[in-house]
Order: structure tokens, then C-alpha cells, then sequence
């Protein structure tokens, strides 16, 4: 999943989930979470190639619960650079979704 980008995670995240939308009166709060989830996710999806050719060492790795323990991690980094100011993904969702907020409240 080298050379991903925003349109290819869009998709990505609209098949898992629902995609980045909130219900009509949501809150900001609402609205800010959202927008940093799908951050956290983008972020994620674009970190899993970094990890991907890491080989496992010591006496308690590899394993069938290695990859799924290494995508877990990976999606925490996602979430943890995401909360803490990310990319900016998170602040242009955030302002899109403020505009259809707009457009519903007319």
C-alpha cells in the first residue's frame, strides 16, 4: 500500500466504517472527533508499509499473533500522532464537515 493517498484511504475507511459523517445538530465535539479518527486512521494506513518488512527477534517473537499484534500497533501510532496535532487531516475534516453542518441547518 505504498504511495497511498487521501482518496485511497477515503476508501479505505468508508469500507470499514461508515466514513467521516456526523448526525445533523452533532456537536463540535462530536464533529472533532470524528474528524480525528479518520486522521488516526489515514495516519495508520499510511504506516503500516514502514512496518511491514520489520522481522520479529528475541525468543517471543513472530508467530500468528505477531501480525495482528504489529497492526494494533500500528493503529495506536495513528490514533496517539493524531491526537497530538497530526498531519492536519483532521483540522480540513473538521472544516468540511462545519460546511455541511451549515448546509443541513438550512
Amino acid at each position: 500500500m505504498s504511495g497511498m493517498d487521501i482518496s485511497t484511504a477515503t476508501m479505505a475507511y468508508q469500507t470499514q466504517q461508515s466514513g467521516p459523517s456526523v448526525p445533523k445538530g452533532a456537536s463540535l465535539r462530536q464533529m472533532h472527533k470524528v474528524a480525528q479518527d479518520f486522521e488516526a486512521f489515514f495516519l495508520s494506513q499510511a504506516l503500516q508499509p514502514m512496518f511491514a518488512n520489520i522481522e520479529p527477534e528475541g525468543p517471543f517473537s513472530g508467530g500468528a499473533g505477531n501480525e495482528i499484534w504489529r497492526s494494533m500497533q500500528v493503529d495506536e501510532y495513528g490514533k496517539a500522532l493524531a491526537k497530538n496535532g497530526g498531519i492536519g487531516i483532521a483540522d480540513a475534516v473538521m472544516k468540511q464537515l462545519l460546511i455541511a453542518q451549515e448546509g443541513m441547518n438550512q
